[in-house]
């Protein structure tokens, strides 16, 4: 009886686990972006620039258009040259808060390539700390190294080099 019951029990177990045969379901359907309204005017989608056009179109003019900062050889110490620039990003960060930022941290050529990303590191985390200090929230700001990888200038000379110790400031819609 127990050995009739388990065989029972086994194939139910098996047929249990079978398919149906049935076709699988079709997805969902698919939004038409070109579609009209019933009033016959056009859909159009918003975007991030439709939201903070106006705050972003302020960082392509005036100080803002400036997103670099230079850094002296083997130093990740912003340079008093550039803490009016650092603060004026700042404030723009303050005013805008849906506004992200992407610090890119840039070294020249000279030490190995290790090196050289975490001495990126140290500066685009140099900036980010000044810019947090001077009221940017932390959500807002990544710190990034790009190490030697995006040189401005492939020459091999101090001109050259300088303009590689930098770090970059892109903003939301820029990376």
């Amino acid at each position: 009886m127990r050995k009739k019951l388990m065989i029972i029990l086994g194939a139910a177990l098996i047929a249990g686990c079978g398919t149906t045969g049935e076709p699988e379901q079709s997805g969902a359907p698919v939004e038409d972006r070109d579609a009209k309204r019933v009033d016959g005017t056009q859909v159009k989608p918003v975007t991030a620039d439709d939201q903070m056009g106006t705050a972003l179109a302020a960082v392509r003019q005036g100080v803002l258009a400036k997103r670099s900062v230079f850094f002296d050889y083997d130093s990740f110490v912003i340079k008093d040259e550039y803490k009016s620039l650092v603060e004026a990003h700042a404030r723009f960060l303050v005013a805008n808060p849906k506004v992200k930022m992407l610090i890119q941290g840039n070294a020249d050529e000279r030490g190995s390539r290790e090196y050289n990303l975490a001495l990126g590191q140290k500066r685009a985390e140099a900036l980010k700390k000044m810019l947090l200090l001077l009221g940017a929230r932390e959500d807002q700001i990544e710190a990034v190294s790009l190490g030697e990888e995006k040189p401005r200038c492939s020459e091999s000379n101090e001109a050259c080099w300088s303009q590689n110790r930098r770090d970059d400031m892109l903003y939301t819609g820029e990376f």
